[in-house]
């Protein structure tokens, strides 16, 4: 199979964003949420609220909704190539990426966000501490999607890479 560079360029440019939103996704969970399991409940409400308010940005938001446009950009512009295992790494990409990491987010971690930005910092709800579990599990969930579909984007690079023109 002849792969194009314009083929190419869009899988590495589904590819970057996907890295990029695992990464994001990994340092949240393995650098700010163990660090937020050792603040006060009042410390937790105010910072966790701040976090959630100022991740709603342009930047944020072309790389969050980046993942899923741009993968199915790439399988658009790579559509002659769907008898290709590369094509189909990259469609369960694109599938795990919008079903795991912007559907997910809107059902699990957005109504936790909404609940976690009403509390009053010096009254939060006794359930506090389960709310912020849920919220550590449901981001170690899109860790582990992301990064799914990150290895699955450049597994379809290389064996593009690979394969014999």
């Amino acid at each position: 199979m002849r792969f194009t560079i314009i083929e190419n360029g869009l899988v590495a440019v589904a590819t970057i964003v996907f890295g990029i939103m695992a990464g994001f996704f990994w340092t949240y969970t393995f650098n700010v949420n163990l660090a937020m399991l050792q603040v006060d409940s009042e410390t937790y409400a105010t910072v966790q609220s701040l976090f959630n308010q100022n991740v709603r940005h342009f930047m944020f938001f072309i790389f969050f909704f980046g993942g899923g446009f741009f993968s199915v950009l790439a399988l658009l512009g790579n559509w002659r190539q769907w008898k290709s295992v590369s094509f189909w790494l990259l469609a369960v990409a694109c599938v795990v990426y919008i079903f795991g990491i912007i559907v997910f987010t809107a059902q699990v971690n957005l109504p936790l966000n909404y609940y976690t930005e009403s509390w009053n910092p010096q009254q939060v709800p006794a359930d506090w501490m389960s709310i912020r579990e849920q919220w550590n599990q449901a981001n170690a969930i899109r860790v582990g999607t992301s990064a799914l579909a990150f290895v699955l984007s450049l597994s379809t690079l290389v064996i593009r890479a690979s394969t014999p023109q």
